[in-house]
């Protein structure tokens, strides 16, 4: 940093740099020490929206320029929650490797179970009567599913998968439900409505069918989302 045209001091001489100005060359440093160590094109969490901010799908947290997300990326938020990903995955026995493919494709998964096939499913269109929001109602079959196990649901970014070109318009639904293959559904790239009666799932434990509903936020509710002190949308 330039110290000897501060306001106050000598000619030639190093001014005291001021709190703002020390982090802002701290941030400058960690930007250019990242872009030399990082990149972004294989971080499976960095996401540019459709408003030019770019998103950390991992801590959920938007950023106005690379700078401050590669910023982000060193900081204890993120890093505390990549230890907590590898921890929860490694107990779940995932591998880091597992493939996942494109619409309804198996996933490879490492682990000592005889796969029996791919679950029956049926997709339907939905949409909310009240705030006309687009969506999707998931029906998984899973007739032979190992006693006292219920599916999981997981949504994961283009970047996470192996078996096609990561494309950022588009995002993984997957389903697993043991001892049947794990399944992967692509859908938009669209924010998920997460608020109670939105989004949800229900097993029937007697016909051993999984239901997902799956509703998409509006354009005004990606829009600002992110903005302070505006609602996230209507209830």
């Amino acid at each position: 940093m330039d110290y000897q045209n501060r306001a106050g001091s000598k000619f030639g001489g190093g001014g005291v740099a001021s709190q703002s100005a020390t982090n802002a060359d701290r941030r400058e440093r960690l930007r250019k020490l990242a872009l030399e160590t990082i990149d972004l094109d294989k971080d499976p969490y960095f996401f540019k929206n459709h408003v030019g901010s770019f998103e950390c799908r991992l801590c959920l947290t938007v950023h106005q320029n690379d700078g401050s997300y590669l910023a982000h990326t060193q900081g204890r938020k993120h890093q505390t929650n990549l230890a907590r990903r590898a921890a929860r995955e490694q107990k779940e026995g995932k591998g880091a490797d597992g493939a996942v493919p494109g619409l309804l494709a198996g996933v490879q998964v490492k682990k000592n179970v005889v796969k029996i096939g791919r679950p029956g499913y049926r997709i339907t269109k939905v949409r909310d009567p009240m705030t006309r929001q687009n969506g999707l109602l998931f029906q998984f079959q899973f007739p032979e599913i190992a006693p006292g196990t219920h599916p999981r649901i997981r949504f994961m970014s283009a970047y996470e998968q192996t078996k096609e070109e990561p494309d950022t318009n588009f995002q993984y639904f997957v389903v697993a439900g043991e001892p049947y293959e794990t399944v992967a559904v692509k859908l938009q790239a669209r924010e998920i409505d997460r608020r109670e009666g939105k989004h949800w799932s229900w097993f029937d434990e007697d016909s051993k069918e999984f239901w997902v509903q799956v509703i998409f936020k509006t354009e005004r509710d990606e829009r600002y989302s992110a903005v302070p002190g505006l609602a996230p949308g209507r209830r």
